[in-house]
């Protein structure tokens, strides 16, 4: 295979390298992809010069990594008009589960693959996807898109654990960890598994080296249902007929954080979704534990969930990524449209340092790889995949956003870049290409 140098008037790689500043920025650059992989970065003239056999690919606007997804469910692409539904946080997981009851394999399959579309066509080559059925697994792997998919343990007493549900998981871990893309598993949240149903489906992972990726602190109907064991999710626990731990005894006592702790759900192997109802506690277990949170300001929005406390996040340090959960809560899978929703409300929480468009950049890239495992760390099999970055040695994944190349290049892909993905590479391969590129 020929190598490919592809050049663009700016090229955010995230990692300082020759001719870049400090941001990880250079203007007139190159990155050489070569067997799939990152093989060179620096100045265009000097790469053109060193590669003359070199493939070229001259690209206007900015060239940046892959997008990195931290937080979704592909799955839900059909699920749409759930997002416009008007429905609270409890109704809408109500609906999301009788929906669930009538929707065919062939119909998850092709949902599946739309979502998978859809990312690419934004710009996105890495997605942490929660997969709740099988048949969305393949389309997914299928797609060429990197990441993790987290099987999704979901709806789940200590009876129904034990007589079903524990063999339905392994079966669907077992089809996971079958594809070409990574498996994790997901024990979906606090309100929809038993105490026993999540710690052993935690412990079903681990034994089998994946990471995990948990809902945590979405609502305030979770806290209450944690710390006293009422409200409308212990409604819907009841109507469902689950025999839940927390209605039984009244309530824990504490948050949804220390809960989820106590049910070995934290750790370095663990990134979880939303941590809108975190205190400062709480995000400072989450850091002791390494835990990273995956942000979805828009999908907390239409659910009435509340607002996520990003400008704590970034202020206190905290490892954190950037999801757009699926499209039955969200108005789309562009991760700069999401982007732009959470450096907005991060700036209303009354964050004003200048850094604050390459923080909540950094985010949707290398934050996202963190959370995923995807920054070099090894993952199960042997692989120490690197995405988020254009670096020597990463996988050979970028996208090239049609925005103003003056300025703030940052700033220019946030307030810009939503709609403008000209073009996305998968190791060294189009995979989306408009107009001229």
């Amino acid at each position: 295979m020929t190598a490919t140098l592809h050049t663009a008037p700016v090229v955010v790689t995230n990692a300082p390298t020759t001719g870049s500043d400090d941001a990880g920025v250079i203007r007139d650059g190159a990155v050489l992809i070569d067997n799939g992989v990152i093989a060179d970065v620096g100045p265009a003239a000097d790469l053109a010069a060193k590669h003359p056999a070199a493939k070229r690919r001259d690209h206007a606007g900015v060239l940046t990594p892959g997008l990195v997804n931290a937080h979704s469910h592909l799955q839900y692409a059909a699920y749409a008009d759930l997002a416009s539904s008007g429905l609270p946080f409890s109704p809408w997981i109500a609906q999301m589960v009788e929906r669930r009851m009538v929707t065919t394999d062939e119909q998850w399959a092709e949902s599946a693959r739309t979502g998978a579309f859809l990312a690419l066509r934004s710009g996105t080559t890495a997605v942490a996807d929660i997969v709740t059925d099988i048949p969305a697994l393949a389309p997914i792997a299928r797609s060429g898109l990197r990441g993790i998919s987290y099987v999704e343990a979901l709806g789940a007493d200590d009876d129904q654990w034990n007589a079903d549900r524990a063999g339905d998981v392994n079966k669907a871990l077992d089809v996971a960890m079958a594809q070409t893309r990574a498996a994790g598993i997901s024990p979906h949240s606090l309100y929809t598994l038993s105490r026993h149903a999540f710690t052993e489906s935690m412990r079903r992972g681990r034994e089998l080296g994946l990471r995990a990726h948990t809902h945590l602190a979405e609502s305030a109907d979770e806290v209450e249902f944690v710390a006293v064991g009422t409200g409308l999710l212990a409604d819907m626990a009841n109507n469902i007929g689950w025999k839940m731990d927390a209605i039984s005894c009244g309530g824990f006592a504490h948050t949804p954080t220390i809960e989820l702790d106590g049910l070995e759900g934290l750790g370095a192997d663990v990134h979880v979704a939303h941590g809108v109802h975190c205190d400062s506690a709480d995000r400072a277990l989450l850091r002791e534990r390494g835990t990273a949170v995956a942000i979805c300001v828009r999908s907390n929005k239409i659910l009435g969930a509340g607002r996520p406390p990003i400008a704590d996040y970034l202020a206190e340090g905290s490892p954190m990524g950037i999801g757009t959960d699926s499209l039955a809560s969200s108005p789309s899978l562009d991760l700069l449209e999401e982007a732009r929703a959470a450096r907005d409300l991060a700036r209303s929480q009354g964050y004003d340092l200048p850094d604050l468009n390459a923080r909540i950049w950094q985010a949707i890239t290398l934050g996202g790889a963190f959370c995923l495992g995807l920054d070099g760390r090894e993952l199960s099999g042997g692989r120490a995949d690197q995405v988020g970055v254009l670096a020597v040695g990463a996988l050979g994944d970028l996208a090239v956003f049609d925005v103003p190349t003056d300025g703030d290049p940052f700033a220019a892909l946030i307030d810009h870049g939503a709609g403008e993905c000209v073009a996305t590479v998968l190791g060294g391969t189009f995979v989306h290409r408009r107009g001229g590129q």
